[in-house]
């Protein structure tokens, strides 16, 4: 029960047709129950990539906690370090695809501009790299009209593309948890989000 999974009463229909508001009462207590441990599990998912290289001079929780950790010393808001914080946590299930996972999970809790940011620094971190792999390094230009191309280009130069360092003195994951917490805590955005409020 603690987590969520399980309040003790459940819905009785076989199929959604058959459902009743009282069903769909208990399961959205439960829904209520277990997206309280939201934030944990987002943080444990994270915590994957803690000895994960691929590579790369630093592991890539090293890379998450640096990122944010120098958005956080440039004075960025708490919503804005959390993104910095979990904008690769796609990098174990999105090998293909890693900024749209981290987008997705992000969604509900971020304005659209950290969203944005999020769901296309893929792109604009290649700048700094596809080049030597054969590929576009202007990949980026494609956004060129959007409202948030500079925001996510600041982003990627000032925070993303730099967070490799074997020397920097990143903050503990432990210091991010309270922000974690505190942005997973109102989502912003959802379709569920009227059921859900308490």
């Amino acid at each position: 029960m603690a987590d969520g999974h399980d309040m003790g009463e459940r819905a009785k229909f076989r199929e959604m047709l058959e459902g009743t508001k009282e069903d769909w009462d208990i399961i959205a207590a439960n829904s209520k129950a277990f997206n309280k441990g939201l934030a944990k599990r987002v943080l444990d998912h994270l915590r994957l990539l803690d000895g994960d290289f691929g590579g790369f001079p630093i592991d890539r929780l090293e890379h998450s906690l640096q990122t944010a950790t120098r958005a956080h010393r440039d004075g960025r808001d708490e919503e804005y370090v959390v993104c910095a914080l979990l904008h690769d946590i796609g990098d174990t299930l999105g090998s293909y695809n890693h900024p749209d996972v981290a987008a997705a999970i992000l969604k509900p809790f971020v304005s659209e501009a950290n969203h944005w940011m999020v769901a296309n620094h893929g792109a604009f971190q290649g700048y700094y790299f596809f080049h030597h792999l054969g590929l576009d390094r202007n990949l980026r230009e494609k956004f060129k009209d959007s409202p948030h191309y500079e925001y996510c280009a600041q982003f990627c130069h000032l925070y993303d593309q730099t967070a490799f360092d074997p020397e920097y003195k990143s903050e503990p994951l432990e210091f991010f948890v309270p922000m974690v917490e505190r942005v997973f805590s109102k989502p912003k955005n959802s379709m569920y989000l009227k059921a859900m409020e308490e």
